[in-house]
């Protein structure tokens, strides 16, 4: 057996230094996609628990219903919730081919989970009680524990998550709400998620999480606006397509705002210059994920006539990323960052020759996760951001 199916990534170096039953940090491992039977060995390197949630991040070379169905009893009393991935962030940093989990211990965490399916035929009122209802339950059996997060993990190709993360904010109140979209890579044929030992298409499961830990959520977006806007004059909502832009087809508006041809369009291109629509007081990108047929652009979030679209420009990626972790440090460092990293921002990190500086900072922080097709935070899907939740053990809160 080679010897990449014989690894197993296992927690970085400061996870030890907090010990007590509430302190014990959470656990990740990462094994290669490609093995037989891969979860027992997974569940080894992870440790005995037990577990409050096992979160399971599977690149599409696993067989993912294979893994939904055996992951209950293989992790026994844990709740256990995962999906499909355009990537994974491992102790490697970017990593790929990979079934990376992130585990809550049961002593410093208590969890309640919410599978919603059917996207397309949403009932926020439903939805709302459902999530309501969760997070009382929650409260009932962790009343000491007063730090509350959300994670949400959605079909990457339903086209629902602005809806879906619209109607939960009502039911979830304050709680702060992280997450992704499931991928396929470069594919965008499949991007489920699972729970409950099914694999689900058009659904999206809701992790309710309180703790004795400090739950820091956090979001980084290194692009800024330019002096470039344009308007969308038609587009198709329910299909995320903008068929024109300033009352030109799309595709060559937009590649002339770049000085390109049309046909010269290409991902790396949509990574290095996505575009921003302007909501609560900040930019949020909107990233174009391709070319239509008729010459439109089919876009990864919520796009609708009338936006003003801004053309964005990066910043210097490692620079950015490198003093948003240190930001997290500030005052104390978390023992370990569950992280959802937009697909874009990696393609784009590589077609930079950067992979390796953004894979070291990943590294020395502790981040592990996966690259989706979009990014859930608050009441807000973006995309080409960095979201998700920073762990701080109990006696280092501030």
């Amino acid at each position: 057996m080679p010897k990449r199916q014989e690894e197993a990534a296992m927690d970085h170096p400061d996870s030890g230094l907090w010990r007590g039953p509430a302190a014990a940090a959470p656990a990740r491992a990462a094994v290669s996609a490609d093995l037989p039977d891969p979860l027992p060995r997974l569940a080894r390197a992870l440790g005995p628990g037990p577990f409050a949630q096992v979160f399971l991040f599977a690149s599409p070379e696993a067989d993912l219903a294979a893994l939904a169905a055996a992951a209950p009893a293989v992790f026994g009393a844990a709740r256990v919730c995962g999906c499909s991935t355009s990537g994974e962030i491992t102790a490697k940093g970017y990593d790929s081919g990979q079934i990376v989990a992130f585990a809550l211990p049961a002593a410093g965490f208590e969890v309640e989970q919410l599978v919603i399916e059917r996207l397309d035929a949403l009932d926020p009122r439903t939805l709302i009680a459902e999530a309501l209802r969760a997070r009382q339950a929650l409260g009932r059996r962790a009343p000491d524990w007063p730090q509350e997060a959300a994670v949400l993990l959605i079909d990457g190709l339903s086209g629902q998550e602005d809806a879906l993360v619209a109607a939960l904010s009502g039911g979830l109140g304050a709680v702060p709400v992280v997450g992704g979209s499931a991928g396929d890579g470069a594919r965008f044929r499949t991007a489920p998620v699972f729970a409950r030992g099914q694999l689900r298409e058009n659904a999206a499961v809701l992790t309710l999480i309180r703790s004795a830990w400090e739950l820091r959520p956090f979001s980084f977006a290194h692009q800024r606006p330019t002096a470039r806007r344009m308007v969308v004059t038609r587009a198709d909502p329910s299909r995320r397509l903008v068929e024109r832009i300033n009352d030109e087809p799309a595709a060559r508006e937009y590649a002339r705002a770049l000085g390109r041809l049309p046909e010269q369009l290409t991902p790396f291109l949509f990574a290095a210059h996505p575009l921003l629509v302007r909501a609560g007081g900040r930019h949020h990108v909107r990233s174009i994920q391709q070319v239509a047929p008729d010459g439109g652009l089919t876009f990864f979030a919520a796009i609708d006539e009338g936006l003003v679209l801004t053309l964005a420009e990066p910043v210097d990626m490692v620079a950015h990323l490198r003093a948003e972790l240190a930001g997290l440090c500030a005052g104390g460092r978390p023992a370990v960052i569950l992280a959802f990293d937009c697909f874009f921002r990696r393609l784009e990190a590589e077609g930079r020759q950067l992979g390796r500086e953004m894979s070291e900072l990943l590294m020395q922080h502790g981040v592990w996760g996966l690259s989706t097709y979009g990014e859930q935070v608050g009441a807000m899907h973006v995309n080409q951001t960095l979201t998700g939740l920073a762990f701080y053990p109990p006696e280092a809160r501030r």
